[in-house]
C-alpha cells in the first residue's frame, strides 16, 4: 500500500513539474513574440514619421497630393503592441508601401525634388527602417514558427491550449 502511493505521488510530482516546465517555456516564447511584434511596431511608428517629413518636403512641390496623403497617413496609423495581430501590420505597411508610391510618383514630376539633399538623405533613412522591419518581421516569424511547433507537438499538444497558449499567424511579405 505505502510503495503504491509514494509511487503515485512520484508520478504526480513528475506531471506537475513538467507542467510548469512546459509552461515556462511556452511563456518564453510568447514573450518572444511580443516582443518582435512590439520592435515592428516601433519601427514602423519611426518610418511614418519618416514619410511625414518626406511630404513635408514634397508639400512645395505639390502641396494638394502632399496634403491629401497627410491626411489618410494620420488618419489610418495605428499604434503596433506586442498584441497587435499580423493583419493589421501588413494593413499598415500597405499605407507606407502606397504612401511611397504615391510620393515617387510626385518626384518624377519634379526632377528637382529628386535632388534635393534632403530627400536622398530621407529616403536613405525610409530604405533603413524598411530593412529593420524586414529583419523584425523575419525574427517574429521564426519566433511564431517555434512556438507553434512547440504547441503542435505532443506532448506539449495536451495542455498548452489549458494553459492559454494558441497557435499564431505569421506576418506575410506584402512586396
Amino acid at each position: 500500500m505505502l510503495p503504491t502511493f509514494i509511487t503515485i505521488i512520484v508520478i504526480v510530482a513528475v506531471i506537475v513539474l513538467w507542467t510548469i516546465s512546459t509552461q515556462r517555456k511556452l511563456a518564453v516564447l510568447d514573450e518572444h513574440i511580443g516582443n518582435a511584434m512590439s520592435q515592428i511596431g516601433v519601427q514602423l511608428s519611426v518610418c511614418f514619421d519618416v514619410i511625414m517629413a518626406l511630404l513635408d518636403l514634397t508639400k512645395e512641390y505639390a502641396k494638394l497630393e502632399s496634403e491629401t496623403l497627410i491626411e489618410t497617413i494620420k488618419s489610418r496609423k495605428n499604434v503596433i503592441t506586442a498584441k497587435t495581430t499580423p493583419d493589421e501590420v501588413m494593413r499598415q505597411e500597405e499605407i507606407i508601401f502606397n504612401a511611397l508610391g504615391r510620393i515617387a510618383m510626385v518626384t518624377e514630376q519634379y526632377p528637382e525634388l529628386k535632388a534635393n539633399q534632403t530627400y536622398i538623405k530621407t529616403m536613405d533613412a525610409v530604405q533603413t527602417f524598411e530593412n529593420m522591419v524586414r529583419t523584425s518581421r523575419l525574427i517574429y516569424n521564426n519566433s511564431v514558427s517555434k512556438m507553434n511547433r512547440e504547441i503542435r507537438m505532443f506532448p506539449v499538444s495536451m495542455i498548452a491550449r489549458m494553459l492559454g497558449f494558441r497557435q499564431r499567424d505569421y506576418i506575410v511579405e506584402l512586396h
